[in-house]
């Protein structure tokens, strides 16, 4: 078999094996799937009203659900930081080494795995947002088909990351606390309310990371809303922190335990 079969083979037997176990233990998955949905239902049923200025709570849900959607990603790939952590020190990592299996496929099959888990997260809040009175408003086929790439895009971002995270705990708890930024930075973004709302102060903080223009775009092509630079901005913060999420992983997973 040529060296691309045998990874693809490996990477298709690791990520049978981590599916497994997210089948096997669904409730850190649904722990973190919590999260997004009680924000959703609490802003939208306790805060909404005032949140919306004046202009509804059905207008105040269209605005929030593309941030939850995307912190939906941020919470699920917390559960990869925790799995690839518990790999690293279970002593599994240093059973695969030995075995004449592609070493890339180990991380591989985390990352595809976490990327259809966020998928599968993004759909089921997706569809309580649409149940309490999410719609979208003239979202034509190819903007929500750009709309399904930017959330791809941006677990696969976001995973890479993650696996790096638990590469570097020394257990599940300390992966936990690592990644929880992934799940604070939605709440400082332009997810619940504008940019311009905020103190002049924390505008800046709020602009420029990676959630906000991520928000913006996707609420432009399901709103119809203006997308403006937010297109390529988010773009370029899911190219760039998965690059730097692979190669900070393959650089940490590469290094033999001393």
């Amino acid at each position: 078999m040529s060296a691309l079969s045998l990874t693809i083979r490996d990477s298709s037997t690791m990520l049978r094996r981590n599916l497994l176990h997210a089948r096997r233990y669904p409730s850190l998955t649904l722990n973190l799937l919590l999260t997004p949905v009680m924000l959703l239902l609490l802003f939208v049923y306790i805060f909404g009203d005032a949140m919306s200025g004046g202009a509804g709570r059905s207008a105040y849900i269209a605005y929030i659900v593309p941030g939850i959607l995307l912190m939906t990603i941020g919470s699920t790939v917390v559960g990869t930081a925790v799995s690839v952590s518990n790999d690293m020190t279970e002593g599994i990592i240093a059973r695969f080494r030995t075995m004449a299996i592609h070493r890339g496929s180990v991380l591989i099959g985390h990352v595809i795995g976490s990327v259809l888990q966020s998928v599968a997260s993004v759909a089921l809040v997706g569809a309580v947002a649409v149940a309490i009175g999410f719609r979208s408003t003239n979202a034509t086929a190819l903007e929500w088909l750009a709309a399904f790439g930017l959330l791809v895009l941006f677990a696969l971002a976001l995973t890479w990351i993650a696996v790096g995270m638990g590469l570097i705990s020394p257990n599940a708890e300390a992966a936990s606390n690592n990644a929880i930024p992934l799940i604070l930075l939605p709440l400082i973004s332009s997810a619940f309310v504008p940019i311009e709302a905020m103190p002049g102060w924390f505008q800046p903080i709020a602009e420029y990371q990676p959630f906000t223009p991520a928000i913006e775009t996707l609420r432009g092509l399901l709103l119809g809303t203006e997308i403006g630079h937010n297109g390529w901005l988010a773009i370029a913060w899911s190219l760039g922190l998965a690059v730097l999420g692979y190669f900070w992983s393959a650089s940490k997973f590469n290094t033999d335990p001393k």
